[in-house]
């Protein structure tokens, strides 16, 4: 099992110094790369200073130049926001600037507050449509000239410039849906979940979606499987209070966000209070520490070989979840310490 990074540039509150968040986001990936993870992975999100990600292409051609081996993942852009070329254009300089390191990886939007403001009238539900026709599209312009009559965009001929400079960009897609699980299997996409704060089973549930899309398919898949847990390892009772106390406060903003329900001011979302979500499993510190890859190292990997076991590629460590810098590299240099050399001892005992 591979081990990759995701990584925002995060601010709850205006307190936070944006140069400190961006150097910040830096170094963990450094961190990440010494340690022998395979991508760092960028979102996009727009107006909100919870996941400052207006162009993934830009950070990751930063972290790019700052590093040498780590692949530099995108994850993932919005198909609706993007024209076609231009998406193409910026894929593709990427991979030149970083010297082929390109992981491309679409998707099809999470908040409606960005569609009502990135594509008012589009309802989220429907963007996969958007997804669909614009990947192939993409790729095309990848090859050569390329002329498109499609539903959402119509354009002559033209070609991505510059090219990728990989014969083959990895392409990700982002699933929870069977339609969408579907989709990647028949194109021989590699595939990313993330279970947001649900139960192991909620992994369990994506698996037996991709055994089904891989069964439909005829029986032959050969992409990748990628999983993506909030992550915080720690080893004192100072850092798992914290770790759980930034939690809960991002995931009341997240709830503000998907159930729209409060304002955002300047960028900032007004948290949901915790209790108007009471009963709700996604808050309940007990479930949140049961469900998401938080413990001590030997809970992670004791975790961990759960999701190994269910055939997962790649583990996603997901730090950005409102923790001080300061505990962020902690948990990420105890999972680098103490939780990857139990995976490389299972993997020399199995090649053994």
């Amino acid at each position: 099992m591979k081990f990759h990074l995701a990584i925002n540039l995060e601010r709850l509150d205006a307190a936070l110094d944006m140069k400190a968040v961006r150097d910040h986001t830096l170094e963990m990936v450094q961190m990440a790369e010494a340690a022998g993870f395979e991508i760092a992975w960028a979102a996009e999100h727009h107006a909100l200073e919870m996941t400052i990600a207006p162009n993934p292409f830009q950070i990751l051609t930063w972290w790019g130049e700052h590093t040498k081996t780590i692949r530099l993942g995108v994850g993932v852009v919005n198909a609706a926001y993007w024209h076609p070329i231009k998406l193409a254009g910026e894929a593709a300089m990427l991979d030149l600037l970083s010297d082929g390191r390109l992981e491309f990886g679409i998707g099809s939007g999470a908040y409606q507050r960005e569609f009502d403001r990135m594509m008012p009238g589009l309802d989220q539900r429907d963007s996969w449509q958007y997804m669909q026709e614009s990947l192939p599209v993409v790729q095309k312009l990848w090859a050569g000239d390329y002329a498109h009559e499609g539903t959402y965009w119509q354009f002559p001929t033209a070609t991505s410039c510059p090219k990728p400079v990989q014969d083959e960009v990895p392409v990700w897609v982002a699933a929870r849906a069977p339609i969408t699980f579907d989709y990647a299997v028949e194109h021989g996409c590699d595939i990313m979940s993330w279970p947001l704060t649900m139960p192991f089973s909620e992994a369990e549930a994506y698996r037996a979606r991709l055994d089904d899309a891989i069964a439909k398919s005829g029986g032959r898949y050969d992409g990748r499987w990628a999983v993506m847990r909030h992550t915080a390892v720690y080893d004192t009772e100072e850092d798992r209070s914290g770790a759980m106390a930034s939690l809960r406060r991002v995931l009341g903003q997240f709830g503000n966000l998907m159930m729209k329900r409060g304002e955002v001011v300047n960028g900032f979302p007004d948290p949901v209070p915790l209790e108007e979500m009471a009963g709700n499993a996604r808050v309940d510190p007990e479930m949140l520490e049961e469900n998401l890859m938080f413990g001590s190292p030997d809970v992670v990997v004791e975790k961990l070989a759960k999701y190994q076991e269910l055939g997962v590629d790649a583990f996603i460590y997901y730090a950005s979840m409102g923790m001080d810098m300061d505990q962020q590299k902690r948990s990420l240099q105890l999972f680098i310490d103490k939780v990857m050399p139990a995976f490389a001892q299972k993997e020399l005992a199995h090649a053994g």
